[in-house]
């Protein structure tokens, strides 16, 4: 790998990133095409069911330089498609434009490419590179590859406590406000990268959330919300019908507008049941935004990715609902955003 590889790879990273919160359930990519240290083209993929960033990079190209998309090379952050899917395959229009030389970042895990697209290349007489920057065009499609490799969502933890290490009041119909107005932007935001949100009923019950993206500009999530016994009652926000509502329930399974009631075993372990449900829905992502109880089973369980712990420095509770606590977690950043603290975490035991 030269550094000029990595400069290109970084940049198709950096494109891709354009697509948060807009591609799901395909993956985030980027493409750069450079001819003799120009780049000539650059496209990433914008939104699902529409072109993909190899074809965005090659249409970008202007007409003085079309000339030269033969003699160039095409870096792409991740496998080209081999397949028919909402559009063609990337393979067959990077053969049909005579490129030469292809650069991956990592191959794709989905099953219908998964080597194929390199293969596809190879064979047409392509001079294909792989690798290139491969943990890091890896950790921008953690989502998409923990959803094929593993079968189930990119999962995160998320909860807000006070200084004194509580996340709901003493006093139980009373809702506790702990972060900030910009921390709750930071939130929306959160939400808008992600497939879904989960609560459970004590939380939709004595919160009554919305769970959108209300403070930040981005689609708003599928809200999923744990009602075993279906007590919840409809006039709750979560039953507006304003997005797709997911109710895991052991009572019936049935279709109703936006509301969907997904029947769970009562067998199994209650967080397998979940996230095996998110994958038969094809939810690639999710947080857990509470409450105690639902976090702390996904803890047990550990069946998570990554942890987003907030922390209110100059509030105190002194007393109502202790916060959960992380095992198996190792902090990677920490920022702070006026009194409000934001430590993340990963799963050590994943990594």
């Amino acid at each position: 790998m030269t550094k000029a590889d990595e400069r290109y790879m970084r940049r198709c990273i950096e494109l891709a990133l354009l697509g948060s919160g807009y591609t799901a359930p395909n993956p985030l990519v980027g493409a750069v095409l450079v001819h003799e240290n120009r780049i000539i083209g650059e496209g990433y993929h914008e939104k699902f069911g529409e072109a993909h960033a190899e074809v965005n990079c090659i249409n970008s190209v202007q007409p003085a330089d079309r000339s030269l998309i033969s003699r160039s090379t095409l870096f792409v952050s991740l496998e080209p498609c081999a397949h028919y899917g909402k559009t063609p395959p990337c393979t067959d229009l990077i053969i049909r434009e005579n490129i030469p030389h292809i650069v991956i970042g990592c191959r794709d895990p989905f099953e219908k490419v998964n080597g194929k697209g390199i293969e596809k290349l190879v064979q047409a007489g392509r001079k294909v590179n792989t690798g290139i920057l491969e943990k890091e065009c890896g950790e921008l499609n953690k989502r998409f590859f923990t959803f094929h490799r593993r079968h189930r969502p990119y999962i995160i933890l998320k909860w807000a406590q006070t200084a004194d290490g509580f996340i709901g009041s003493s006093k139980g119909s009373e809702r506790l406000r702990i972060t900030n107005n910009t921390t709750n932007r930071l939130v929306h935001r959160w939400r808008s990268e992600e497939a879904a949100i989960l609560v459970g009923t004590n939380t939709a019950l004595q919160d009554d959330p919305s769970l959108n993206t209300r403070l930040w500009t981005g689609r708003s999530p599928v809200r999923l919300v744990l009602d075993r016994s279906l007590r919840l009652p409809v006039s709750l926000k979560l039953f507006n019908g304003e997005q797709p509502t997911v109710i895991f329930n052991e009572r019936e399974s049935r279709q109703d507008g936006q509301l969907r009631y997904y029947l769970l075993d009562g067998q199994t372990d209650l967080v397998t049941q979940i996230v095996k449900g998110c994958y038969q829905l094809q939810l690639q992502s999710l947080i857990v935004e509470g409450g105690a109880v639902l976090l702390n089973s996904f803890i047990a369980s550990d069946i998570w990715d990554e942890a987003r712990l907030i922390t209110n420095n100059k509030m105190n509770a002194t007393g109502g609902t202790i916060a959960p606590s992380l095992i198996n977690a190792r902090n990677y950043a920490t920022e702070n955003l006026g009194d409000d603290t934001i430590q993340y975490y990963f799963n050590e035991q994943l990594k």
